[in-house]
């Protein structure tokens, strides 16, 4: 999964994941938006194995754009 970043006019980074809607967190740093949005998108993949569902087929789970 792409991880996107960009620096807010205020100077918070947003790290986001395109292809999952509502995958976004915010950070003071872009290591800390990054590590976030990870984390977020991991308990949501591990809820969609403890209720069933078919997790999407990833053989490396994130990237960071540069």
């Amino acid at each position: 999964m792409k991880v996107e970043t960009e620096i807010e006019d205020d100077g918070r980074w947003i790290a986001e994941i395109p292809t999952l809607p509502g995958a976004m967190a915010y950070g003071a740093t872009k290591q800390e938006a990054v590590a976030k949005v990870e984390a977020l998108v991991l308990r949501a993949l591990a809820d969609k194995i403890e209720h069933g569902e078919n997790p999407p087929e990833v053989s490396h789970v994130f990237t960071v754009a540069a």
